[in-house]
C-alpha cells in the first residue's frame, strides 16, 4: 500500500513554534508518510496539501484553538470531503461532541503520537479506522521533533530584553500534572497524572532550535518542577553546552516554594522569568479554584524569587462570578502595592474565568446553580456575575487592552487606564508612567 498523505493543522498556539505538530511528524515521517505541516497562526492555508491529504488531523491544545478550528473545518471539508478528520491535543476529548458535528471522526487526547501513527497504519492499509475518543495517559518513548517544513523561529513570538529582542524556540520536557486544580483543562485529561520527555531527545530538539537561530527557549510543561529530578537535569546540561542560552518555564506557587532551595539553580542555569498560575489575590477564590496555596504564599514565593534574581511572570483570572467593585480595585491596588504593576502582560487583568465541557468546575454546586447551558459556538458554559456592572466593566477592559496593545502603548501606561476605568482610587504617583522594561517577557501575550 502507499503511504497515507498526511496534513497536520495548528490554528493558534500562544506564538510558538507547535511542539504539537513537529512531534508527530517526526513519528509519522519515520513510517513512511508525507506529512505537510500547517501553521496557520503565521502561514496560510496549504491548499494543494488540504485538498489531497487522506488524513487531516487538527492539534486543539488551547480554547481559542479550538474555536479557529471551527471557523475553518467547514471550508477544509468543501475541498477534500473525503478526507479522514482527526483532533487531538488536550482540548480534543474535552470537546468531543462539538468535533463531532463537525465531522471530527478520530479524537486523541493525553499522548497521542502513537494513536496517529496506528490511525495513519490503518487508513494506509484500508482497514477500519480508530474510532471514537482515545485518550492514552501511557509513558512512551519520544522522537526527536521533526520541525521541517514550519515557518522560521523569526515568525513567532520574541522576547523582549532591555537591550532589545530575541527569537524564541520552543520545547517540552513533560506534559500533564500532578495537581487538580479545578480550573485547569489540563486535568480532565490527565488526572493528576504527567509524562516526561526523555532528556535526550528535549536536548536534542533544543539543538536544532539553536542552529536555526533561537537565543532563548521556552519550556511549555504544565509544570516545570512536577519532576524536579527530570527537569533540572535538563537545565543543566542545557546551561553547558550553551552558557549563553536563556529559558523561561512556568511552574505553580505550591513547588516555588516546596523546591526553593533549586531557585538559585534554575538562574544560574540561565532561567530569565517563571510564569506562575497565581490566579487570585483573594484567599476565598483561590479555595474556590483549588489552587493549592494562599495569598500570603504567593507573596512569599514571590519575594523568594527576587531574592535570587528571578523574574515572575504572574498569570491571574481576576474576573470570577465571585468578583466585586470593590474586590477587583483592591487587585489592582495590590498589583501597585507587590510592584507588579508593569510587570504582568495587561490581558491578564482583563481574563474572565473559562468554565470549558469537563471542568472541574462544574463539580462545585454553587457554580452548576449559577452557569447556563453549555454554548457549542462559545465551547464553555457561560455564567453571569450577580452584579451586572462587573461584567460590564470586564468587557471594557478587555476592549480597551485590545485597543491599547494594538498601539504598543506601554504597559503602565494601559495599567492607568484600567485603574480609571475600575476608579481604583487615587494614583500613586511616584510610579513612573514610562514602563522600566527591567522584566523580560514575551511578545505574544498569554491567551487560553
Amino acid at each position: 500500500m502507499g503511504r497515507v498523505r498526511i496534513l497536520l493543522v495548528s490554528t493558534y498556539e500562544l506564538g510558538r513554534q507547535p511542539f504539537g505538530l513537529a512531534s508527530p511528524a517526526a513519528w509519522l515521517r519515520a513510517e513512511g508518510h508525507e506529512v505537510t505541516l500547517a501553521d496557520l497562526s503565521c502561514s496560510p492555508l496549504p491548499k494543494q496539501a488540504a485538498s489531497e491529504a487522506g488524513l487531516i488531523a487538527f492539534f486543539l491544545p488551547m480554547h481559542t484553538a479550538t474555536r479557529l478550528f471551527l471557523r475553518l473545518i467547514d471550508r477544509l471539508r468543501a475541498m477534500n470531503p473525503s478526507a479522514h478528520l482527526c483532533g487531538y491535543g488536550l482540548y480534543a476529548p474535552l470537546n468531543e461532541k462539538v468535533l463531532r458535528s463537525a465531522g471530527v471522526k478520530t479524537i486523541l487526547g493525553g499522548e497521542f503520537e502513537p494513536g496517529l501513527v496506528d490511525l495513519a497504519k490503518r487508513l494506509d492499509a484500508g482497514e477500519e479506522f480508530l474510532k471514537g475518543t482515545h485518550v492514552s495517559l501511557a509513558r512512551q518513548k519520544f522522537i526527536v521533533p521533526d520541525r521541517s517544513g514550519l515557518p522560521p523561529l523569526g515568525a513567532y513570538a520574541r522576547l523582549v530584553v532591555p537591550d532589545g529582542t530575541r527569537p524564541v524556540g520552543y520545547t517540552e520536557a513533560s506534559r500533564g500534572c500532578r495537581h487538580l486544580c479545578r480550573h485547569c483543562p489540563v486535568v480532565p485529561v490527565y488526572q493528576g497524572t504527567f509524562r516526561i520527555v526523555q532528556q535526550d531527545v528535549v536536548i536534542e530538539d533544543i539543538r536544532r532550535q539553536v542552529a536555526a537561530g533561537a537565543e532563548h527557549i521556552t519550556f511549555g510543561d504544565p509544570d516545570f518542577l512536577n519532576g524536579p529530578g527530570h527537569a533540572m537535569p535538563i537545565v543543566e546540561a542545557l546551561h553547558r553546552e550553551w552558557p549563553n542560552l536563556s529559558f523561561d518555564v512556568t511552574v505553580k506557587v505550591e513547588h516555588l516554594l516546596n523546591h526553593r532551595a533549586l531557585l538559585p539553580q534554575l538562574k544560574k542555569a540561565g532561567c530569565l522569568f517563571v510564569t506562575s498560575a497565581v490566579e487570585s489575590l483573594d484567599d476565598s477564590v483561590l479555595v474556590k479554584l483549588d489552587k493549592g496555596h494562599t495569598r500570603a504564599e504567593f507573596e512569599e514565593a514571590l519575594a523568594l524569587m527576587r531574592a535570587v534574581g528571578l523574574a515572575m511572570a504572574p498569570t491571574f483570572i481576576p474576573f470570577t462570578p465571585w468578583t466585586t467593585r470593590e474586590s477587583f480595585a483592591a487587585f489592582l491596588r495590590a498589583l501597585v502595592e507587590l510592584d507588579l504593576a508593569d510587570q504582568i502582560a495587561p490581558v491578564q487583568i482583563a481574563i474572565r474565568l473559562l468554565i470549558p465541557e469537563g471542568s472541574l468546575m462544574m463539580k462545585l454546586p454553587e457554580v452548576r446553580a449559577m452557569v447556563q447551558p453549555f454554548d457549542w459556538k462559545g465551547l464553555c458554559y457561560p455564567w453571569r456575575n450577580c452584579d451586572a456592572s462587573v461584567d460590564v466593566l470586564c468587557s471594557s477592559i478587555q476592549e480597551l487592552v485590545k485597543r491599547e496593545e494594538r498601539r504598543r502603548t506601554p504597559r503602565i501606561a494601559i495599567f492607568r487606564k484600567i485603574w480609571d476605568l475600575a476608579e481604583a482610587g487615587e494614583w500613586p504617583i511616584d510610579i513612573p508612567m514610562q514602563s522600566r522594561a527591567t522584566v523580560p517577557y514575551l511578545t505574544e501575550p498569554w491567551y487560553c
